[in-house]
């Protein structure tokens, strides 16, 4: 079997499952977001009282957070009201970050384990060795009052990384280069199993930024066998023991994909979606008013690092603007301890509180129409952040930096020429 597949198989009582076979299994931990109030009705329709366990369960307010209008502030008292009836453990409020980030900086993510969450990016958790999914509000009330939900046990298809980027170029980059070739529904409802000797070295962050964008291809979830550098943080933090599961040796993959990287370019996927990735060389000098750093994908220490190397010391152009989201508060605190954000705002950046922010267009730098946006979020649609009118392109944090330093999209390699 999988590792995929003994962790579905664990959860649900049995020795062995097989692909297309449908199971009902524990869920080990269970996430709101603050879209999904839905999910409180839904509970109390279905005769929902009280939750199945108040450790393995959590509301994260990032969306909208601070709360930008009186419909989210309403949204956000209401939850606030079922996590004290409940006695949630966890709780993380607008001061806390994107849930992907807090959950696994709070050691509720760990190998092994099933996390379910009312976001389609809980792929991300794959890079702990976890099984994450995203589901909806239904599901999410079936699992706050039972503790389980039903799977399919998906195809498991093998990208392999092989090879070490140039300077200049990041894991955001390796996975832009992927989606543009497997594309938007290549992997549907499939489990990517990312292997392969880039990975095998590669850290936390660059591995949460791999599989964070697994959904983008249509995966149902993402793996990736833990290396030393996970096994050692999920050791500092698990709130749980875990067990690592991994991959026999004779399981046959549905598909496998080999990537060599060695010579990969910095990639953008321009407008309008995910999959229209095109390396950076082939796209001409394009204007543009704002970069985005932050986000579940790219608001990391390390990306913010990225940008802060490229930015110290310089101006950010007049009519250009860069806005900078710490994923976390624990982000945002170690990058003002190392001194990234300080070097950020002497550059002109605007730094805002962490969260998604204009990620989903709500707030903290939406877009007007005509105007274009680099950005090292994960989609690209129209109207994704703000105006249908506006133009996305998804990028490194390192290529945001670089084109809101020159105002126009550049190629990051131009720093080392």
């Amino acid at each position: 079997m999988h590792a995929i597949e003994k962790i579905l198989a664990k959860a649900s009582g049995k020795d062995k499952v097989v692909t297309g076979e449908i199971v009902n299994a524990k869920v080990d931990f269970a996430e709101i977001n603050d879209l999904y109030l839905q999910t409180v009705y839904s509970f109390r329709e279905m005769g929902g009282e009280k939750v199945w366990d108040k450790d393995r369960v959590a509301f994260v307010f990032d969306h909208y957070a601070p709360a930008p209008t009186i419909q989210s502030a309403t949204i956000h008292n209401e939850m606030r009201e079922f996590a004290q009836e409940n006695d949630l453990t966890y709780h993380f409020d607008i001061n806390s970050g994107v849930c992907h980030q807090v959950m696994a900086e709070q050691g509720v993510i760990y190998p092994g384990m099933i996390v379910v969450a009312t976001d389609s990016h809980t792929t991300t958790h794959g890079a702990f060795g976890a099984f994450g999914t995203g589901v909806g509000a239904t599901d999410m009330a079936t699992i706050l009052i039972s503790g389980e939900l039903w799977f399919r046990v998906p195809e498991i298809i093998e990208v392999r990384i092989e090879g070490i980027p140039a300077k200049g170029v990041y894991p955001k980059d390796v996975i832009l280069s992927i989606l543009g070739k497997i594309k938007a529904d290549g992997a549907v409802y499939k489990g990517i199993d990312f292997t392969g000797s880039y990975v095998e070295q590669l850290d936390v962050a660059g591995r949460m930024a791999i599989c964070n964008m697994a959904v983008e291809m249509g995966a149902k979830t993402a793996y990736m066998k833990p290396n030393q550098k996970v096994l050692d943080y999920a050791a500092k933090r698990a709130v749980r023991p875990f067990e690592v599961q991994y991959t026999d040796d004779d399981f046959v993959y549905a598909e496998s994909y080999v990537f060599e990287i060695n010579d990969l370019s910095p990639q953008l996927a321009v407008p309008h979606s995910v999959d229209n990735v095109r390396p950076i060389e082939t796209v001409q000098p394009v204007k543009i008013n704002q970069g985005f750093i932050g986000t579940c994908t790219g608001g990391r220490v390390e990306d913010i690092a990225a940008a802060a190397e490229i930015l110290k010391g310089k101006k950010i152009p007049q009519y250009v603007r860069l806005v900078v989201i710490p994923a976390s508060k624990e982000v945002m605190r170690e990058c003002m301890d190392k001194g990234y954000i300080q070097a950020l705002i002497d550059a002109g950046a605007t730094i805002s509180t962490p969260g998604c922010g204009p990620c989903l267009g709500a707030h903290e730098g939406v877009l007007a129409p005509g105007e274009v946006c680099i950005t090292a979020s994960n989609r690209n649609f129209p109207g994704r952040m703000g105006s249908t009118g506006a133009e996305i392109y998804l990028a490194s944090p390192a290529t945001v930096a670089v084109s809101v330093l020159n105002g126009y999209i550049t190629d990051p390699r131009t720093l080392y020429k």
